[in-house]
């Protein structure tokens, strides 16, 4: 039976994610503390790790009940920041500056959080999915899948490329408990996911190679025509307001329903 398998958020836009257990849905349609915080240039742009190579290299961990951010840097640097707290964020702006060698402030952005695509929701990918990718790779395991491609909600229970069935013209929904998720749209994938996620190494030929699988392994419930190219992996849903408020939690029921 396919059920949610894992909720996993990223605190601060680029940096690691955490794995919860559930997770309250914003105003604005997406999870509780995902992509809250975000590192912002001078030119006002949120950074991520398409801009810096080094965020890699950063091992860091969140606490939501504190809202405290543990980072430590490779040669055993490790910082706490109180994130809740302006002063702190303000400190810890001028800390990832240093580490950056850039002019950066950190900011927080609760409704919504910073997002790419702040007009929709949670990323969304299944098990098999994260399992098929590992397989095309030599020495790629299915949690450094997991890490590279960065998703929200993980379903199991599932065939390979099942969110593939939710975007299009005629596709479906589905719910997670008692949560509606639509499909609004494939992710197309930068560079981000070709990279080491601990030392940023990129891993040879991996757009090549993924494209090649992507296209041999392409599901015949997919809809071909909501696909631009074959570089793409996961989907971007989007969560009615009817059921924003609500929560999802790790176990819960997924099922297909009727767009």
């Amino acid at each position: 039976m396919a059920r949610l398998e894992r909720i996993r958020v990223f605190p601060v836009k680029g940096l690691d994610g955490i794995d919860v257990e559930t997770s309250a849905i914003r105003e604005g349609g997406t999870l509780a503390y995902d992509r809250e915080f975000g590192l912002v240039g001078d030119d006002g742009e949120v950074v991520n790790g398409k801009d810096f190579e080094r965020i890699h290299e950063l091992r860091t961990d969140f606490d939501p009940d504190t809202g405290e951010l543990r980072v430590e840097t490779p040669d055993g640097d490790s910082r706490r920041f109180a994130l809740d707290e302006a002063g702190e964020r303000s400190r810890a702006g001028d800390w990832f500056s240093d580490v950056f060698d850039a002019d950066l402030t950190l900011e927080r952005n609760s409704s919504v959080g910073f997002v790419d695509r702040p007009d929709m929701g949670p990323s969304v990918i299944s098990t098999g999915t994260l399992e098929a990718v590992a397989s095309w790779f030599d020495d790629l395991t299915v949690e450094g899948a997991r890490r590279r491609l960065r998703a929200n909600v993980e379903i199991s229970g599932v065939e390979p490329f099942w969110e593939d069935r939710f975007v299009g013209d005629e596709a479906p929904a589905f719910t997670v408990g008692d949560v509606r998720f639509e499909g609004v749209t494939p992710c197309a994938r930068c560079v981000v996911p070709s990279r080491d996620p601990d030392t940023g190494e990129p891993l040879p030929e991996f757009r090549t190679r993924f494209i090649e699988k992507r296209r041999e392994t392409f599901p015949e419930w997919a809809d071909p025509d909501a696909f631009d190219h074959h570089y793409t992996l996961m989907i971007i849903s989007r969560i009615p307001e009817a059921d924003r408020g609500g929560s999802i939690r790790v176990g819960d029921d997924v099922r297909v329903v009727d767009r």
